[in-house]
């Protein structure tokens, strides 16, 4: 949103403008009057020169005081201050803040300034906070597949396992080994998204053909589960995106609500075009959520249901809510304890 333009007194006002022309038309009439009062007294010229030279010098230097207080005041004070607390933060310190110079109503430009500098480094220390905290939640999710890898491989040396073992240990291996694949991967994808580092290959394609592809690349998954499948989509759909940025939103939603419906339950989904709009609905009979996990479930690393937690890594739906912000959809949520969940995404459709 954009800034109104400040408002009320400058730093430097008319009114330092009039008090100094004040001042120099006031030390000028003096003089004036000095002059002739020596006149009419007959001093000696090279006394009325040197009287004037140290008038005009005492005149020269009060007026380089008051200009230098007052720039002091209005202006080096509050430089001296951000600059300072720019320094304190190109040292780590993101808890300086600097006060604003007026009250409400009676700001300037410096206290835009303050205010945008104060903003800027409250957000750099929620960034450094999501780095600590990122980089915490990667360690600990890496190193729960490799201590899983490491103890059955360990387990498999020994000469005592059974049969059957034998057969479990190494899918149990491969599982942590996908996770771990999986982890890394997003992770990678999330990154290069977040720095911009993938750019946009915007082409017209069918939607209803992607999302019907993608719901079929997970028929082994609801066949297992007995998952009863309610399609609802319109043929015809196009959009102009990214096709290959959108088939990971679709298959991150199907995955999630495949993941999280019990057997026996119902996945449906749903495309249509309203009003310029492809809305894109993914609606499951799972455990659903509660308003404090629906208000972070876009988080990096965020698990609300834990019992699932070693069938994710919390960084799906982050890469969900990136790829439509980069590719200007939206994404909603509609979530509650025991009654499933339902995600409806939109976007525009081709022009």
């Amino acid at each position: 949103m954009r800034r109104a333009q400040p408002q009320g007194e400058s730093r430097f006002p008319k009114s330092v403008f009039w008090i100094v022309l004040g001042v120099l038309l006031g030390t000028s009439g003096i003089s004036t009057g000095i002059v002739v009062g020596m006149n009419q007294a007959e001093w000696l010229p090279i006394i009325q020169v040197h009287i004037m030279v140290f008038y005009w010098i005492g005149v020269a230097l009060l007026l380089t005081w008051l200009i230098r207080a007052r720039m002091k005041a209005v202006y080096d004070a509050p430089m001296q201050a951000i600059s300072d607390a720019t320094k304190r933060v190109s040292r780590g310190d993101f808890t300086v803040r600097i006060d604003p110079l007026h009250e409400e109503g009676k700001e300037d430009y410096l206290d835009l300034m303050i205010h945008d500098l104060n903003t800027m480094i409250a957000e750099l220390g929620s960034i450094e906070t999501l780095k600590t905290d990122f980089i915490s939640n990667v360690s600990h999710e890496i190193k729960t597949p490799i201590a899983v890898i490491q103890n059955y491989a360990q387990l498999l040396q020994s000469d005592a396992l059974t049969e059957q073992q034998r057969r479990e240990y190494p899918e149990t291996i491969y599982d942590a080994a996908t996770r771990l694949n999986t982890l890394i991967s997003n992770i990678l994808k999330l990154s290069r998204l977040e720095n911009q580092q993938v750019g946009l290959s915007t082409q017209t394609f069918d939607l209803s053909g992607q999302v019907a592809e993608c719901l079929l690349g997970f028929e082994p998954v609801w066949e297992e589960k007995q998952i009863e499948i309610v399609p609802a989509i319109e043929d015809g759909v196009t959009v102009d995106s990214d096709r290959e940025l959108l088939s990971i939103v679709w298959n991150n939603l199907l995955s999630n609500a495949f993941k999280f419906t019990e057997p026996g339950g119902t996945v449906g989904v749903s495309l249509k075009n309203e009003g310029g709009c492809a809305v894109i609905s993914v609606r499951d009979t799972g455990c659903g959520m509660t308003e404090e996990t629906v208000r972070h479930i876009f988080d990096k690393f965020y698990q609300g249901d834990t019992s699932h937690a070693t069938r994710g890594n919390g960084l799906g739906l982050a890469l969900v809510k990136r790829i439509l912000d980069m590719t200007g959809g939206e994404v909603r949520v509609m979530s509650a304890p025991g009654e499933g969940s339902t995600f409806t995404v939109t976007l525009r459709t081709q022009a």
